[in-house]
């Protein structure tokens, strides 16, 4: 009876139709570039170029006819240069006080040798008369006071050029007798000085060996000769000795220092 049971099914399998089992798919890997769309056509207008600013409008656009646009400069040009300021016109300085001391000028009482070369018969060591003049041969009287040596060397030699040819002249103040100032009234030795350098006021009070006790100090003055006016310049001593505003100017030949 078994063997029948077990040859029935065993029939039976083989005669049955196949099963299909159902099978899982296979996981693909996923990849690094994505799926590559189509790209959608551009619906929207491009920008309107930036219209050149060196090109003509055309006169058809009456906008632009309206408003037309300026080409720029491809290149600044430089600023301009400042306008030429007219330079001030030179003006002839003024004489200083200590110019017009330095300045030498022959005057009166002044020992000058005059000398001309390989003429000694024509050169002299001659003083300045009162008068301002010196007497040399051939020239006879020139004028020297109120000259510098140079100007009476270059008047001589155009005197003697008309008896010699090309004179060389040279003239040398030997003696200086001329530069003095007088010193008068509340000194201790009042007198006339001589100048050797330039001096100030106090250096010629210092000569006079000082002030007097009665001396009035803010109230000296100093008369100097201009043309024929005189000019009355005053110093007040006590400003001086107390360091106040009080200039200790030069003084001039032929000035008188007046202590009242």
């Amino acid at each position: 009876m078994k063997l029948g049971v077990s040859a029935t099914l065993l029939l039976a399998c083989l005669t049955a139709a196949p099963v299909a089992f159902a099978q899982e798919p296979a996981v693909r890997p996923p990849t690094d570039s994505p799926a590559t769309a189509d790209p959608a056509p551009a619906t929207t207008d491009p920008a309107p170029a930036t219209a050149d600013p060196a090109t003509v409008a055309s006169p058809a656009d009456p906008a632009a006819v309206e408003a037309p646009l300026t080409a720029a400069p491809l290149h600044p040009s430089p600023p301009l240069p400042p306008p030429d300021i007219a330079a001030p016109t030179p003006t002839t300085p003024v004489p200083t006080p200590l110019d017009i001391a330095s300045a030498y000028q022959i005057g009166p009482e002044d020992v000058l040798e005059i000398s001309v070369w390989k003429n000694p018969e024509l050169s002299r060591t001659v003083p300045v008369r009162p008068d301002g003049k010196v007497s040399l041969p051939l020239v006879n009287d020139i004028q020297a006071s109120g000259l510098t040596p140079v100007d009476l060397r270059d008047q001589v030699t155009a005197k003697l050029s008309e008896y010699i040819p090309a004179p060389e002249v040279s003239v040398i103040v030997r003696e200086v007798h001329s530069r003095k100032v007088t010193v008068a009234g509340a000194v201790k030795l009042p007198g006339r000085y001589e100048l050797k350098s330039t001096m100030t006021v106090l250096e010629v009070i210092a000569l006079a060996q000082g002030l007097t006790d009665f001396a009035s100090r803010d109230r000296i003055v100093i008369l100097r000769q201009n043309g024929q006016k005189t000019e009355r310049i005053p110093f007040n001593y006590r400003k001086i000795s107390d360091s106040a505003q009080q200039d200790n100017f030069l003084v001039r030949p032929g000035d008188i220092v007046f202590v009242p």
